[in-house]
């Protein structure tokens, strides 16, 4: 039996989205850019609610690098805002088509329109929601949202400045809305209310997001975790591989598309190996390696069968010698999350292999893996990375958070 208050929370879902579905750019740019300013006006009552949450998390020992991206700051909340006037600027999806006429004078239209309603089940990051809501309402969805605990009063206090913005600015009642209760409960039943959701977008840890796909009867858009592999070919160039090793772990080490384990072709590890451990250890990283390059660098630790299949999302690298290209391909195929993966090398054909073979939602050659983003993509803000096959893959923009619908014209045509 669904709670009571979860119906009411689908009900006014489901009637927001019936109104969303055709509201103009104009309005729902309007109340874009009124959430943008709510959030610089409000900023104060935001920071007091984040401090709290922040200071439960170090209260109750949780990692530093999991803080960080608890912890709201004043240009954070600047760039949230952003973030939102960046959707502004981004096209409407909705209405997007091509037409064409059958031999009997059949004019079809295909035409983009609104998933409906979104639940976002997402962990302690309360950009999230923001940046959720910011790209359903653009793309003519309502949007239920379900934070971590961790990050409870700091989403309290962003959903209410958003949703009151954008319901003065004319958007429906229930546009916008979070589910305040932490009990697991709330969210198993959320999972399975077909009737009110059209679809789940899960956000988060592995753990998190397995047990949606397992437990959910609402269609789910998977959002992957990131066990991210850089492949250092023999043919590399190494001006390019070390600083490349380097963003990819240590720009933002706990989000899903930092590095977590480099491959290292045998024939250059004895010297490619100690130079990148130098530049790593500048920014503190400890390394955990297989039996050759713990030979290789006697800092390293050994590593498990666990480090080459777990995200650290810290200060933390995998590292393997590989024989070949091939031997890469191989232990990629067998730990890779199909997120994001990239090869550093000067040699075509090897870069085309790997372009090619590798199963993930973005390859790359000689770039950094963090470039997956909805944002670095051109996306704006983004919603998740699609790591399954359908309806989306990779970083998830608004047209994304469309399906097709067909409009048919006649003039009086019978099927015969």
């Amino acid at each position: 039996m669904i709670r009571r208050e979860l119906v009411e929370i689908g009900q006014r879902a489901k009637q927001a989205a019936r109104q969303l579905a055709y509201a103009s750019t104009e309005s729902k740019n309007k109340a874009l850019l009124a959430m943008a300013e709510a959030l610089l006006e409000n900023e104060q009552e935001i920071l007091r609610a984040n401090t709290i949450d922040v200071q439960a998390a170090e209260d109750k020992g949780i990692k530093k690098s999991l803080i960080n991206r608890l912890r709201l700051t004043s240009q954070g909340i600047s760039n949230i805002s952003s973030a939102l006037r960046e959707v502004v600027n981004l096209k409407d999806p909705v209405g997007e088509g091509e037409v064409w006429t059958r031999p009997n004078g059949l004019r079809i239209l295909q035409t983009r329109v609104p998933l409906g309603v979104v639940a976002m089940i997402y962990e302690a990051r309360p950009n999230v929601t923001v940046d959720a809501a910011a790209l359903c309402l653009k793309s003519g969805n309502s949007v239920i949202l379900r934070g971590g605990s961790e990050a409870l009063e700091s989403n309290k206090a962003l959903a209410k400045v958003i949703a009151k913005a954008a319901e003065d600015s004319g958007l429906p009642a229930g546009c916008i809305q979070l589910i305040t209760e932490t009990d697991r409960e709330w969210v198993q039943q959320l999972m399975r209310m077909n009737e009110f959701v059209d679809v789940i977008i899960p956000r988060g840890g592995a753990g998190l997001i397995q047990t949606v796909v397992q437990y959910a009867t609402v269609p789910v858009i998977e959002t992957g975790t990131g066990m991210c592999h850089a492949f250092v070919d023999r043919d590399a160039d190494y001006e390019k591989a070390i600083p490349i090793v380097i963003n990819a772990k240590t720009q933002n080490p706990g989000v899903c598309n930092a590095l977590e384990t480099l491959l290292v072709d045998e024939t250059i590890a004895e010297d490619f190996l100690p130079k990148v451990e130098e530049e790593l250890k500048k920014h503190h990283v400890a390394l955990k390696g297989c039996p050759r390059t713990c030979a290789i660098l006697p800092n390293a630790l050994p590593a498990e069968e666990d480090d080459w299949v777990l995200e650290h999302l810290d200060l933390v690298l995998s590292v393997k010698v590989v024989s070949d290209l091939d031997a890469a391909l191989d232990h990629i195929y067998r730990y890779s999350t199909k997120h994001s993966e990239t090869i550093i090398t000067e040699n075509y054909s090897k870069a085309q292999r790997f372009l090619k073979e590798v199963d993930a939602a973005v390859t790359y050659v000689n770039a950094s893996t963090r470039f997956t983003d909805g944002g670095r993509f051109g996306f704006g803000a983004e919603i998740g990375i699609s790591t399954q096959k359908l309806h989306a893959r990779g970083p998830m923009g608004l047209k994304e958070l469309t399906t097709i619908k067909y409009m048919v014209y006649g003039d009086g045509q019978i099927v015969t």
